[in-house]
């Protein structure tokens, strides 16, 4: 009864994986900091284009041994493969579907909201050009998402 109580215990307090996939190292270090007053144990993962984030996700090459992430922040104007093209890519395969994925761009055109809530995004946010409202809003991502909603554990 003890071992099962040590699990639950060890499962239900572990890390939230965050997969930030973010081309602007600027917004990266920005978000990065805004999460490191995070008061939930987690772990923040940055990849800069489409491509890396879907060899994280598979877990390919140099990211072979990295878990699985809980969340993914996600931009939508990438090198290599475009945040439309890696949130198709995640909402078609069953192993991804019920991480939640967070659209966070500069872009406010209503073609890529419709599109993005049409591939099952979860959340869809504009990035503010203020710094201080930038902020706030990664603020906000950090305290609903780690805080107040429930994420799926795997």
């Amino acid at each position: 009864m003890l071992v099962i109580a040590t699990l639950f215990r060890i499962k239900k307090f572990r890390a939230i994986e965050i997969l930030l996939v973010e081309d602007s190292p600027i917004d990266a270090k920005l978000i990065a900091k805004v999460f490191s007053h995070a008061t939930i144990t987690h772990h923040l993962q940055i990849v800069t284009d489409g491509v890396e984030a879907i060899a994280f996700l598979h877990q390919k090459g140099k990211y072979s041994h990295k878990p699985r992430p809980d969340l993914i922040l996600l931009a939508l104007h990438l090198p290599k493969k475009d945040g439309l093209g890696v949130l198709a890519e995640i909402r078609a395969n069953s192993k991804f579907l019920n991480i939640p994925v967070i659209i966070l761009t500069t872009s406010e055109c209503q073609e890529d909201i419709i599109n993005c809530y049409h591939m099952d995004a979860n959340c869809y946010l504009t990035k503010p050009n203020d710094l201080d409202a930038f902020c706030e809003t990664v603020t906000l991502i950090q305290d609903f998402w780690l805080n107040f909603a429930k994420l799926p554990s795997f």
